[in-house]
């Protein structure tokens, strides 16, 4: 199957963080090792099934596919992406690779038992489509389980350098610009009620540095994700220094703290949706 073209949306992997597409499979796979371990319990908490077939729709380069393979050995997984060349980077064993896009997924009605959407309706113009396919091709009863942020209350942090906030604001302007939306976090639940799924509740999570080191934080506090904007002249490089100067105070402050959260929105299918008839989801192995 081609790739289909990149619909309107404020995920460009080229043009994330600094170092370009290496740097951004570089990224994911930090942000993946420093949170799952929580993610992993919530959602075990909210019914992840051991077995069946998993939709992870925006896989891209696997970071979290291998590690639900190796922590769910007996779940299928459908590793879904958009992009590609992310998803060419995906080589976890066991799971599906599909391309595809998440407001016309190329999959059969009611054909799965879960669908993960982890950190992909904050990058969506029409989240409300995307959560119509997942109504679509899941099962009657199967469940929906999405993770976000939320800007209003990503984290905490301590020391505080009130300057940075402007350079903050400007990276969350650039992702609204783009068709996405930071603050999502806080509408997920009502987003999952709107597109007919029941049973719809909302837990967090959190990883703070009481049990993580403080540099594992950099894909989040690092100033690596300004670069892009920096280049594009969207920001001055005196507030790449900036950042940069206080990531490193940061770092060297024995009593620095940083704690983030993490939303957990899920729901199950009241039934089989409408027509979709391209594939079904039964993996393959690579």
């Amino acid at each position: 199957m081609s790739a289909p073209a990149r619909p309107a949306g404020s995920y460009d992997p080229a043009h994330t963080t600094g170092g370009g597409l290496g740097g951004e499979l570089a990224r994911l796979e930090a942000q993946a090792g420093l949170s799952f371990p929580e993610e992993l319990r919530v959602l075990r908490q909210l019914g992840l099934p051991e077995r069946g077939v998993l939709l992870e729709l925006g896989a891209g380069p696997g970071a979290v596919t291998r590690r639900l393979r190796a922590e769910l050995p007996a779940l299928d997984v459908v590793a879904l992406d958009i992009d590609e060349t992310l998803l060419g980077h995906n080589t976890a064993r066991g799971a599906a690779r599909v391309v595809g896009d998440a407001g016309r997924l190329p999959l059969r009605d009611a054909c799965v038992d879960a669908v993960l959407l982890r950190y992909v309706l904050q990058h969506l113009p029409e989240p409300g489509a995307a959560l119509a396919e997942v109504a679509r091709v899941l099962k009657p009863g199967g469940r929906v389980i999405t993770i976000e942020v939320d800007n209003g209350c990503w984290g905490l942090a301590e020391p505080v350098y009130p300057e940075l906030g402007p350079i903050h604001a400007a990276l969350a302007a650039a992702q609204r610009g783009a068709g996405g939306d930071r603050t999502v976090g806080r509408r997920m639940t009502r987003m999952l009620r709107a597109a007919g799924f029941d049973e719809v509740a909302l837990r967090l999570f959190a990883t703070s540095s009481d049990d993580r080191p403080v540099a594992d934080f950099a894909p989040h506090l690092g100033p690596q994700r300004l670069e892009p904007l920096v280049a594009d002249g969207r920001l001055p490089l005196a507030a790449l220094a900036l950042a940069a100067d206080r990531w490193r105070r940061f770092q060297e402050d024995p009593e620095a703290w940083v704690m983030l959260v993490g939303f957990v929105a899920t729901g199950t299918a009241a039934g089989a949706g409408g027509s979709g008839p391209e594939q079904d989801a039964r993996p393959k192995a690579p």
